[in-house]
């Protein structure tokens, strides 16, 4: 069986890409969960990650003793492995279209990354509001999302971006959550799109385990230093 590895579920964005295409795909695998307690090269973390893969990161895929790590190689993995699951749409162009959007989370939208970090189970409007007046680029990150999101809603008449469930919709899960735990303004039908993915299985699934760690992290509360 498959096995993935990732860090805490409130917190790894990259890790919940995978899981919740694995998941919601109905692909069957092991979870390795993996609990953050610094990323300094002497942690626990990263000394347990180093047996796993070279980078000492998460997510990394494991198939029969083969380690696979990034989430856009993890997806390109499983449409090999699984070329009838719906990993990527079945029309040539949107599926290209797909792997740029998603090739665009990997490297893009650092501004919204960094000031506004994935945190599942917090509320945090007035934050959202405050970085939402000093951080331009958060501005200029949200704009492009929603101009992404609404015009392949409109272009594929939805539910998904796609029409149906693909990596897209998986790899921009965590954005839609950090949306909704800062209260970032979007348009109603980038909401209600937001509202469909943490609806689904797979996004509900993982909210649900998110909510139910109870496991504070300090360092990855530059908001939040205690409850």
């Amino acid at each position: 069986m498959l096995k993935l590895y990732i860090g805490n579920k409130n917190y790894s964005s990259w890790s919940m890409r995978p899981w919740v295409l694995l998941r919601q795909l109905q692909i069957p695998f092991e979870e390795g969960r993996v609990r953050f307690d610094s990323f300094d090269a002497d942690s626990s973390f990263k000394r347990s990650m180093a047996d796993v893969n070279p980078v000492g990161k998460v997510p990394v895929l494991v198939d029969d003793g083969f380690a696979v790590w990034a989430p856009l190689a993890i997806a390109e993995t499983l449409a090999e492995k699984y070329p009838g699951k719906g990993v990527w749409p079945t029309d040539a162009q949107a599926r290209a279209r797909a792997r740029s959007i998603c090739a665009e989370m990997h490297s893009g939208f650092s501004a919204l990354r960094s000031h506004c970090p994935m945190n599942v189970e917090a509320s945090l409007p007035e934050v959202g509001a405050k970085v939402w007046r000093e951080q331009p680029a958060v501005q200029v990150d949200v704009q492009r999302i929603v101009s992404m999101w609404s015009g392949l809603l409109q272009q594929h008449a939805g539910p998904m971006l796609f029409g149906q469930f693909c990596s897209a919709d998986a790899f921009f899960a965590p954005v839609g959550l950090r949306i909704r735990t800062y209260s970032l303004p979007v348009p109603q039908q980038v909401t209600d799109y937001i509202a469909r993915v943490n609806a689904l299985p797979g996004v509900k699934a993982w909210i649900d385990d998110a909510l139910a760690e109870c496991d504070f992290l300090d360092f990855e509360e530059p908001y939040r230093k205690s409850r």
